[in-house]
């Protein structure tokens, strides 16, 4: 209740602020939301892919699950690496992958450093056959003129390059990439560090050719292509191609992160506004804010002073539930908010089945005390009963379902536990309390 006003109290303030300080009443309640409880990508807003892996394109040997398996491990890396918070990525079919980021500001930047292949290779340009011997008339590549062995591939500044197609060593044997400062131009380049056989690998290409290009390539596309000045024997190479920081940074996360098994292409990109998110978050606080008023007023009218002990049971049922979800760190979703506006009207489920039976212990002429300690005690099975069955639904949902529909399915089964302890334990206290020590002849219920 206290989050519920605080959050939109700066909403009721807003018509009377001009537009700086209704920027900064919005900022407000985000961090006031923010800091209780992460919100979803429905919420919070961001990005929703979905990325296909091209099947076809596998290595030989690679089965279609072992890809499958890699790449997600893969973009999960890369994204954990791009500092997104509580990102989604699950696979979905035979080949595709659902990949959903909450809050993120760049869309472009994600879905180039996601959607990356990152294969790279080392090949040596050709030092005898020049590029202009595969040209046409027109300037243009000839491919009937190319060598078997050989390719052309561009580079970054509309360059073209003829290389062997044989890599002599490939990104599969690094171990780190990081971003450095420095060269001839003090830019940012990537640094490489090769493993033990990578670098033993390397420091041989290295001294077998040196004065000669050897061309890094990621992709498909020359990144640059320095002259081999002396052999490498400790393993260590850097990536030059007057990359931005930003660039440089993304190439290191995907290095880093390692190569996908195949191409994947995005099928799917949706980009959820934080707007809608923040219309979707007052909606359900509106929501959950008239349930609570219609259930509270429903008890007290059918329950009188026993219906206010259960109004308090629930308000402490909604307080504890963001407690518990806070303190768990669990994601807030619209099926989120559902769950718990729903979990709200199941509080008092069990509140209504005990005053009902203690009602009937009451019309058989027992005592206030007896039939109080009858009701809780024939209720208890069929509350259990309802509340389990309702348990193990939700276990199937949060098993089998995505990311908002596990969302609804913790918030229902939170909810339901602590209703449970709120109907049955804390309503039973109060009672003994109110009735510790007194004769009571009639109880308002």
């Amino acid at each position: 209740v206290i989050l519920a006003l605080a959050y939109l109290y700066p909403t009721y303030q807003w018509s009377r602020k001009s537009s700086e300080e209704r920027t900064r009443l919005e900022e407000t309640k985000d961090k006031i939301l923010g800091k209780v409880l992460k919100l979803g990508l429905d919420l919070k807003g961001g990005m929703h892919l979905v990325l296909e892996v091209d099947l076809d394109r596998l290595p030989e040997g690679t089965t279609a699950s072992d890809a499958m398996e890699r790449a997600l491990e893969i973009i999960r890396n890369r994204v954990d690496q791009f500092g997104v918070a509580e990102p989604l990525i699950a696979r979905q079919g035979d080949r595709w992958i659902v990949v959903e980021l909450p809050g993120v500001k760049d869309p472009e930047r994600a879905v180039d450093l996601i959607g990356k292949t990152a294969l790279l290779e080392f090949k040596l340009v050709d030092d005898k056959l020049r590029l202009r011997d595969v040209l046409d008339s027109e300037g243009k590549v000839d491919p009937s003129k190319i060598p078997a062995a050989y390719e052309v591939l561009p580079g970054r500044e509309e360059a073209l390059f003829l290389l062997k197609k044989e890599p002599e060593i490939t990104g599969a044997a690094l171990t780190n990439a990081k971003v450095k400062i420095g060269g001839e131009y003090n830019m940012p380049y990537v640094a490489v560090d090769f493993n033990k056989e990578g670098a033993k690998e390397f420091a041989k290409i290295t001294e077998a050719n040196i004065e000669r290009n050897l061309a890094i390539v990621l992709d498909g596309k020359v990144q640059s292509a320095p002259v081999i000045k002396s052999k490498i024997p400790d393993g260590h190479a850097i990536i030059e191609g007057n990359f931005t920081m930003e660039e440089a940074k993304n190439l290191a996360i995907v290095l880093r992160a390692g190569a996908l098994p195949a191409p994947v292409k995005i099928i799917e990109n949706r980009t959820i506004g934080p707007t809608l998110g923040k219309d979707s978050i007052n909606a359900g606080l509106i929501a959950g804010a008239v349930g609570l008023i219609c259930t509270i007023c429903f008890m007290l009218v059918n329950y009188r002073l026993s219906g206010l002990v259960a109004d308090l049971a629930l308000i402490l049922n909604f307080v504890i539930l963001l407690g518990m979800m806070a303190y768990f760190r669990a994601t807030l979703t619209l099926p989120g908010i559902a769950g718990v506006i729903l979990s709200i009207a199941m509080s008092v489920d069990a509140n209504v089945l005990i005053f009902e039976r203690i009602r009937e212990e009451l019309r058989g002429g027992k005592t206030v005390r007896v039939a109080i300690d009858a009701g809780y005690q024939k209720a208890f099975v069929t509350i259990l009963d309802s509340n389990v069955t309702t348990l193990i639904a939700a276990a199937f949902l949060f098993q089998f379902g995505t990311g908002p529909i596990k969302g609804f399915a913790v918030t229902l089964s939170l909810g339901i536990l602590i209703s449970m302890f709120t109907a049955i334990v804390v309503t039973h206290m109060v009672f003994d309390i109110v009735l510790a020590g007194r004769r009571v002849e009639r109880l308002s219920i």
